[in-house]
């Protein structure tokens, strides 16, 4: 079953993710209302958070963090990102979901 938070787009994907700053850890945390919950250890000034989000799913995904963008939601816990990938759906979920990913910072 596809996961409703990442979509497929052509010469890529797009995901929906909510976010929830200042964790004392980086990690995927579930899904909820068609959205990949994140927790990031960054905080939500100067742009802090959206960096580190998007280093996390690049590394995550194994892609460039050029590849990435927030397409949707700079400033806000719901953001919407776009992926220049080869990967469908079902690798970002898998990707995504190994026992709940963590990375550190």
């Amino acid at each position: 079953m596809m996961p409703l938070w990442c979509t497929a787009l052509p010469g890529g994907l797009r995901l929906a993710v909510q976010i929830t700053p200042n964790a004392k850890k980086t990690e995927v945390i579930g899904e909820q209302d068609g959205a990949l919950k994140l927790k990031l250890q960054a905080q939500p000034v100067d742009g802090k958070a959206n960096e580190a989000l998007i280093k996390f799913l690049a590394k995550a995904l194994g892609v460039p963090r050029s590849a990435l963008t927030i397409t949707h939601g700079l400033a806000s816990k719901k953001k919407l990102i776009a992926v220049v990938t080869t990967l469908t759906p079902a690798d970002a979920a898998r990707l995504l979901h190994r026992g709940q990913t963590t990375f550190a910072q």
